[in-house]
């Protein structure tokens, strides 16, 4: 998710007139993911500011050792009690714990947030990150998910289904356009199975190469090379009641 961050959000962050500003909202019992994410973001640029946000005082006030260089911990929610608008903020395994119907509540308080131009990546992983779906949004709304996985360890596509965010985790049904996204990824792996004596990666990219005919993927091989396809989310978005 930081190396998607850092490739696809990373213009708007270097366009920003003053620093920008980063949070990693829930993130979580240590502070690794709101490390990683600083060193990451920069190598984009490096007046870049990480604020960690965390509802436990606990881990607030475990993760102080780790402030400092661009970094800072608080405690806080979806409220973000952070000064001024964020570029970005990145939710990981936050809304899981949430009920479907609370999600989109949470998306438009969360992108009211963002500054102009700014991103909330919002999604689900595994617990090292080998499989991870998550969605893209603005201060419009969703505009793309993507999925991404370590492919020496992925079987098929629809693994995957089982990290899909929120959002969509309970969509993965027949009738449902995630269902059927998946369904025509896992085809497009088995058709493209003889790439897979050239390794894993070029087999997804075969992959997603021939998806795309079918899918509004939005990004290119360079982006499916490590891992990734990325695709509108109004092609994906649910269609029943309740949506």
């Amino acid at each position: 998710m930081d190396r998607w961050i850092a490739a696809v959000h990373g213009p708007a962050l270097l366009r920003a007139a003053a620093p920008p500003v980063a949070v990693d909202l829930g993130y979580g019992a240590a502070p690794w993911t709101a490390v990683e994410l600083r060193d990451r973001l920069r190598r984009v640029r490096a007046d870049v500011r990480v604020v960690g946000v965390e509802i436990d005082p606990a881990r607030v006030a475990a993760a102080q050792p780790y402030a400092g260089r661009g970094l800072d911990f608080v405690r806080g929610g979806f409220e973000v009690p952070v000064a001024g608008a964020p570029a970005l903020i990145r939710a990981a395994n936050v809304l899981r714990q949430y009920d479907e119907e609370q999600v989109g509540p949470v998306w438009r308080r969360l992108c009211d947030r963002l500054a102009p131009g700014g991103l909330l990546v919002e999604g689900t992983c595994d617990e090292i990150g080998r499989r991870h779906v998550w969605v893209a949004l603005d201060r419009s709304g969703p505009r793309t998910v993507t999925f991404a996985a370590r492919l020496a360890e992925l079987d098929r596509p629809s693994d995957l289904a089982e990290r899909l965010p929120k959002a969509l985790i309970h969509r993965n049904v027949p009738g449902e356009p995630v269902h059927a996204f998946l369904r025509d990824f896992d085809r497009a792996w088995l058709a493209a199975a003889p790439y897979g004596a050239l390794g894993a990666r070029q087999r997804w990219l075969r992959a997603v190469g021939e998806l795309a005919r079918t899918w509004p993927i939005t990004d290119r091989p360079n982006r499916w090379r490590q891992g990734e396809a990325t695709v509108r989310w109004d092609a994906l978005s649910p269609r029943t009641p309740g949506d």
